[in-house]
């Protein structure tokens, strides 16, 4: 596979790019050396970019976080986020059109995650309940600190008696781990894994890959129909093979989850997620 350098190679070919953020312009705690350099180049080349996350949480705290870390907002024009994406479907729940599975959800959730997460359940008619035999569906948005992120067994004690009754999880965060200050820990998808292996298939998933929610974020892009728009990730099973369900060309950036692969390796890896990038990028880097 094609090792880039930097984006400037490719990006006079594509009128927009949707781009990772974790892994790929951050790792949680700061910005990858290179990124916002490259963030501006695009600006000022006029390829806006649009970022598009698993984070479980709504678009506005992650931009705020963006400019916590350095991000400016002049250097990108929207984000788009899971947590967006099912905020969205939880208020729409009892509306004309309704997902169907998100019609039958009740009121109460029992939220496994953050305190910084609730946004996704705020102003959309739901009670967070701490006890699972008051819940009707289980509200995911990842590991908490009480139990840590280092084993999802940690969770058994509440995804359990929830898997018993066989409650509808909604998971926030298709990813299965993530890459942040150098160790790689566990993220609301290996929640969801688990809570089937307790028993329950009743999950719903939102964000990459599902080619849903690249409708919204290329709204966001605002370039209109025909536009040429670059994926670029450094998840093959998420970032790279949900940019492939949805017909954009991608690169796979070697950050984040792809730090540490031998480049020489990458055409069986990509075979063996069934997904074929374009090329691959060192970085975010112009």
């Amino acid at each position: 596979m094609r090792v880039l350098d930097g984006l400037r190679e490719v990006a006079a070919d594509y009128d927009g790019m949707v781009c990772d953020l974790w892994g790929v312009v951050h790792d949680g705690q700061s910005v990858f050396a290179g990124a916002a350099a490259a963030l501006a180049a695009l600006r000022d080349a006029g390829v806006p970019v649009v970022f598009l996350t698993n984070a479980p949480r709504r678009a506005a705290p992650i931009e705020a976080q963006l400019a916590a870390l350095g991000i400016e907002r002049s250097l990108y024009r929207a984000a788009m986020s899971s947590g967006e994406a099912a905020w969205q479907l939880l208020r729409d729940r009892h509306g004309p059109a309704a997902d169907p599975w998100f019609a039958r959800l009740g009121a109460r959730a029992l939220h496994l995650g953050l305190e910084r997460d609730r946004s996704v359940c705020e102003g959309v008619g739901l009670e967070r309940v701490a006890d699972p035999a008051r819940a009707e569906f289980v509200l995911n948005t990842g590991p908490d600190p009480e139990r840590g992120r280092d084993s999802e067994r940690r969770y058994d004690d509440l995804l359990a008696p929830c898997a018993a009754r066989r409650l509808p999880m909604l998971c926030v965060n298709p990813d299965r781990s993530v890459v942040t200050g150098g160790r790689e820990v566990l993220c609301a998808g290996a929640l969801a894994d688990r809570y089937r292996a307790l028993g329950c298939d009743d999950v719903r998933e939102i964000g990459k890959p599902d080619p849903a929610i690249y409708a919204p974020t290329l709204d966001r892009l605002g370039l209109g129909a025909g536009a040429r728009v670059l994926a670029l990730g450094d998840g093959p099973r998420t970032d790279l093979a949900g940019a492939a369900a949805a017909g954009l060309d991608c690169l796979w950036v070697l950050e984040g989850l792809s730090a540490s692969l031998d480049p020489l390796a990458l055409d069986g890896l990509a075979e063996a997620a069934g997904v074929r990038p374009l090329a691959a990028l060192r970085g975010l880097h112009w």
